[in-house]
C-alpha cells in the first residue's frame, strides 16, 4: 500500500511540471494573440521601432531580438574559451587537490545573484569601458556580454567536463599508445570525441545569456535602437518586458506586445533547449551510454 502511495505522489509531482509548463504556454499565447490583430506577425517580429507609448505607437521588436542576439554572440565570446577552457583543465590536466580547489570556484559563480552581477558591471566595468573607447556611458552590449559571459561560464564549463568525462580512458590510451603526446591527444582525440556535449554545454550557455533579465536590464543601456557594433547601449528582450510590464497599463497593446516577446523568447529558448537535448541524446548513443 505504501509502495503505492509513493508511486502516485512522484507521479503527481513529475506531472505537475508538464502541468505548469502547460499553464504557462497557454497564458503567454492567451495575453499575446490580440496584438497580432492590430500588427501583422511580420511587421511585429521585423519592425524596426519600438515607441510603444507614441501615438500612434510603433510595435517592431527587431533592435530588440538584435540586441540580445549581439549579447548573447558576445557572452559565447566569452564563455566557450572560458567554460570549455575549465573543462579540459579540470578534467584532463588538474592534480587532485587541484580540481578540489577549482571546481567549487567555478561552481560558486553560478551561486552568485544576478544582482550583484550587474552591480559589478555597474560600478566596476562601466566605468572602466568608458574610460579605455572615450564613451559617453559604458552600459553597452560589450559591458552586457562581458558579464552574462561570466554568468553562463559555469554551466559551459559543467556540462562540458561531464561530457569530457564520458570520453572512455581506452581513447586517451590508444593515443598515446600510438606517439601522440598530451597537447595532440586533446585537440584530436578527447575533444571532437565530446564534440556533442561541449555543442551541448555551449547552446544551454546561450539559452542562459538570452534568458537573463537583471544583468542586462542593469548594464545594457536600456536603448531600443538596432546595434551595429558592441560599443552602443542596447535593450535585450527581456529587459524591455522587465522595465516596461510596470508601467503598461493591462489589456493595453502595450501590455498585449510585451506578453508577445516573452512568447518569442520562450519559443527560442525552447529550440534553443531541444537542439541541446538532441545533441546530448545522440552523444550518448554514440558512445554507448544511453540507458
Amino acid at each position: 500500500m505504501k509502495e503505492k502511495i509513493y508511486k502516485w505522489i512522484f507521479t503527481i509531482l513529475a506531472f505537475s511540471s508538464l502541468v505548469f509548463l502547460v499553464g504557462i504556454v497557454f497564458v503567454l499565447f492567451k495575453e499575446s494573440l490580440p496584438i497580432f490583430s492590430k500588427i501583422s506577425i511580420g511587421d511585429f517580429v521585423l519592425g524596426k521601432f519600438w515607441y510603444p507609448t507614441y501615438s500612434p505607437p510603433e510595435f517592431g521588436i527587431l533592435p530588440l531580438i538584435l540586441a540580445s542576439a549581439w549579447v548573447t554572440l558576445g557572452a559565447v565570446i566569452v564563455c566557450v574559451p572560458l567554460g570549455v577552457g575549465s573543462a579540459l583543465y579540470l578534467n584532463e590536466l588538474a592534480s587532485f587537490r587541484q580540481r578540489r580547489l577549482l571546481k567549487p570556484l567555478i561552481e560558486l559563480l553560478a551561486s552568485i545573484p544576478s544582482v550583484v552581477y550587474g552591480f559589478f558591471g555597474m560600478v566596476v566595468l562601466t566605468p572602466f569601458i568608458q574610460k579605455i573607447f572615450h564613451l559617453p556611458t559604458g552600459l553597452t552590449a560589450l559591458n552586457a556580454s562581458f558579464i552574462l559571459g561570466l554568468m553562463a561560464t559555469p554551466t559551459v564549463c559543467s556540462i562540458a567536463e561531464d561530457a569530457l568525462s564520458y570520453v572512455p580512458h581506452s581513447f586517451r590510451e590508444a593515443s598515446f599508445a600510438v606517439g601522440a603526446n598530451r597537447w595532440q591527444t586533446l585537440t584530436q582525440v578527447i575533444i571532437p570525441a565530446a564534440g556533442s556535449g561541449i555543442s551541448t554545454a555551449v547552446i544551454l550557455g546561450m539559452s542562459r545569456a538570452i534568458g537573463e533579465t537583471m544583468t542586462v536590464l542593469m548594464v545594457a543601456g536600456g536603448s531600443a535602437v538596432i546595434p551595429h557594433t558592441f560599443l552602443e547601449p542596447v535593450r535585450p528582450m527581456t529587459a524591455a518586458i522587465a522595465a516596461e510590464m510596470g508601467e503598461a497599463p493591462m489589456g493595453s497593446s502595450h501590455y498585449h506586445a510585451l506578453f508577445a516577446i516573452a512568447l518569442i523568447l520562450f519559443l527560442i529558448t525552447f529550440v534553443f533547449n531541444i537542439i541541446a537535448e538532441v545533441i546530448s541524446r545522440k552523444f550518448r548513443i554514440k558512445l554507448g551510454l544511453s540507458g
